[in-house]
């Protein structure tokens, strides 16, 4: 199923300045872009006119429509049918995020990617409701701190990433295609592969092994790991099944897969590689695992 990001944030905290970063960086990656907002939005080159169903074709192989809140839940399962890796939803600055979140668990041929929420560094007191839409957050993306002297504090338990112009990984968010890549299944070289896009700021750790991981070490790992660890994807091979996996910010997923070695890619700021890989070692099963044990996983297992 294709991977919904819910791109949400207070008016003028810079969501279109990210969602526009996304198309330039993300190589060939063919994203389904939302524009759930009234009035004329630009992305990129393109003016989009925010009538109901209205869908244009960006030049990056991307497709770009406008909705009102009443029909997003139809654009989301025309866009599943579509030949996309994700879909992203650029929320209007008034939306409410649960509302586009509990559409989005309930569209068929779709499965939520995370709530990605955008504030303004700057204008932090003007947000309402601040700490009740944080509260939703999978990752914070703190923009314009250029503008700022000291990084505010945030109410809120997501990871916070500092950035300025919208300038976010792609990689933290959703796969990365390499351009010109014809439709294949996820490869362990994929997963590592940072070319299409900057990551100076970044640094990720490779994780490989046979052996099962046992879950509930497994999921202490994902659920206490560092505050720059902003990301992680790959397979994840219990005795019980193997899984793929898809962390963005405190969002975790697994989907069932074939079998298949345990290949992990983690990707954050200031982040320990060695500390990280004995931490992934640890968690290597040493006694059998029952079916009870599995249930760690499978709470955040869909279908």
């Amino acid at each position: 199923m294709i991977p919904v990001v819910v791109l949400a944030g207070f008016l003028g905290s810079g969501k279109t300045t990210l969602l526009n970063h996304l198309l330039r960086t993300s190589g060939g990656t063919r994203i389904g872009v939302v524009v759930n907002d009234f009035g004329r939005i630009n992305i990129d080159a393109f003016a989009v006119s925010a009538q109901v169903d209205s869908m244009v074709s960006l030049s990056n192989g991307c497709l770009c429509c406008a909705v009102d809140g009443t029909e997003l839940d139809a654009m989301l399962v025309k866009l599943a049918s579509a030949d996309l890796d994700v879909i992203v939803i650029e929320a209007s600055g008034l939306a409410e995020p649960s509302t586009l979140i509990r559409m989005v668990l309930q569209a068929p041929g779709v499965e939520y990617g995370g709530l990605i929420y955008v504030v303004d560094a700057v204008e932090l007191g003007a947000v309402p409701h601040l700490d009740r839409d944080l509260a939703l957050a999978d990752l914070v993306v703190l923009n314009k701190v250029d503008r700022v002297d000291s990084l505010p504090s945030l109410p809120c338990e997501a990871p916070v990433l500092p950035v300025s112009y919208g300038r976010i990984d792609p990689a933290l968010l959703f796969e990365v295609r390499p351009p010109d890549m014809g439709p294949r299944q996820l490869s362990f070289d994929d997963l590592d592969d940072h070319s299409t896009h900057a990551h100076a700021s970044y640094d990720s750790v490779t994780f490989e092994s046979s052996e099962f991981l046992h879950p509930k070490l497994f999921m202490d790992f994902l659920q206490a790991r560092p505050e720059g660890l902003f990301r992680a994807k790959g397979f994840a091979r219990f005795e019980h099944g193997t899984f793929m996996l898809h962390v963005v910010g405190g969002y975790i997923s697994f989907t069932r897969v074939d079998d298949a070695p345990t290949q992990l890619v983690l990707i954050g700021a200031g982040i320990d590689p060695d500390s990280l890989t004995d931490w992934l070692w640890a968690c290597i099963a040493d006694e059998p695992v029952t079916e009870q044990d599995m249930l760690w996983v499978l709470r955040y297992a869909r279908e």
